[in-house]
């Protein structure tokens, strides 16, 4: 059985597609916007001589623009992760992305493979509005768990600043200066509106809904709360970080402990199909004496809804709310 090269050619052109969209970005948008950076972003731009008010609105934008735009058809399935990702490409700059890769991956289909124009049209498409998908979703996913990892840092260094006789909005700013991004840009975002005027536990409200994070509606609830009816904040932040801490420490074991079912999930469920490709591609006439079969096809839904079945099965099973 003669082994064909094109299946690594889908694998390098996906790979491709993915280092593309990072490096554009990063060329776009400077280094300071990778997650690997240690530079304060909102910083950087006022130290490069922007205005602070024409950072906030720069940086208000970026964070709200996906959400505004959640009627853009098939955009609403990326909006979600791309807001909590605060990809600086606009939708429409991500659209055109997606259009680009799909064009790329088509042209390096057509050099390194001789299969139908149709099949090509249809892998291009998965490779390139699959690839941008999966950067963004990654993107989300490394954001959300580095301000999960920094909050209960944050809200620390708030309880000191607070301790010594900081105002609340002067330890909020304290924050946005002295731990990394993203966090830093998030909480400088809430001093510079804190400064212009507007509540800080809204402020707080609105980020919490804005990432989905638990941790940051209990710290929006405690402000709130302390504005309205009094009380040490100091004590209250600090009693909520020790929650946090405890919280991301059971989450971390429950992650663990369900780790190994998760991805004997997704392994049982890919495996079937991943041979049948390979399958196809090493030998595309290993299903002939079969095709014509009238329960061929009847049989190919059969398996896949069983497949599907036991990914959302697992997915229950492991689904534990901390």
């Amino acid at each position: 059985m003669p082994f064909s090269p094109e299946l690594l050619v889908y694998g390098a052109i996906f790979i491709g597609v993915f280092v593309l969209v990072e490096g554009v970005y990063l060329t776009v948008f400077g280094k300071s916007i990778s997650l690997n950076s240690r530079v304060n972003r909102r910083l950087e731009m006022m130290d490069k001589g922007a205005k602070r008010d024409e950072v906030l609105e720069q940086l208000r934008k970026e964070m709200s623009q996906h959400s505004e735009n959640r009627t853009i058809p098939l955009y609403s399935l990326l909006a979600e992760k791309a807001q909590k990702a605060a990809i600086a490409f606009t939708p429409q700059q991500l659209m055109l992305m997606m259009a680009g890769m799909t064009v790329f991956a088509f042209a390096g289909l057509s050099i390194g493979t001789s299969t139908g124009l149709t099949v090509r049209i249809a892998i291009a498409i998965m490779v390139g509005v699959g690839g941008v998908y999966t950067w963004v979703s990654m993107k989300a996913g490394k954001r959300i768990s580095l301000i999960e990892e920094q909050l209960p840092d944050a809200i620390e260094l708030m309880v000191r600043s607070l301790r010594v006789g900081h105002p609340f909005s002067s330890a909020i700013q304290i924050v946005s200066k002295e731990i990394e991004d993203p966090l830093a840009t998030e909480f400088g975002v809430i001093a510079d509106e804190s400064a212009y005027g507007r509540d800080v536990g809204e402020a707080l409200k609105d980020m919490a809904e804005r990432l989905d994070m638990q941790d940051l509606r209990f710290l929006a609830v405690a402000v709130t709360i302390q504005q309205q009816s009094g009380g040490n904040l100091a004590e209250i932040l600090a009693g909520l970080s020790k929650v946090i801490r405890a919280r991301f420490r059971l989450f971390r074991r429950v992650k663990a402990i369900t780790a190994e079912a998760k991805w004997s999930g997704k392994f049982l469920s890919g495996f079937p199909v991943a041979a049948l490709i390979a399958i196809n591609v090493m030998d595309p006439n290993y299903y002939d004496e079969v095709k014509t079969h009238e329960l061929f096809i009847p049989g190919c839904i059969a398996v896949g809804m069983f497949l599907a079945c036991n990914l959302f099965v697992m997915r229950v099973l492991t689904n534990i709310k901390v």
